[in-house]
């Protein structure tokens, strides 16, 4: 085992629950605490069915761009 391995491995995952796990379970508490017609309303406001559309296109857009240019990296790899 590396030396200090231990150490940043605790390191990584306390700033990981910090910035990422914290928040999240905010999110999914105050979720949990909705009804389910309260739920729907948010969900199926305009703004937030547009901002789905616009991350959704958005991560389309992006993958098949990675698609080609993996592609076409992976093929001059291979040549």
């Amino acid at each position: 085992m590396l030396p200090g391995f231990n150490l940043t491995l605790g390191d990584t995952i306390a700033y990981l629950s910090l910035i990422v796990l914290l928040p999240l379970s905010a999110v999914l508490f105050k979720t949990l605490t909705l009804s389910f017609a309260q739920f729907w309303d948010i969900v199926s406001a305009p703004r937030v069915v547009a901002s789905f559309k616009l991350s959704f296109s958005a991560s389309l857009i992006a993958a098949a761009i990675s698609a080609v240019f993996g592609l076409m990296l992976a093929w001059c790899l291979v040549r």
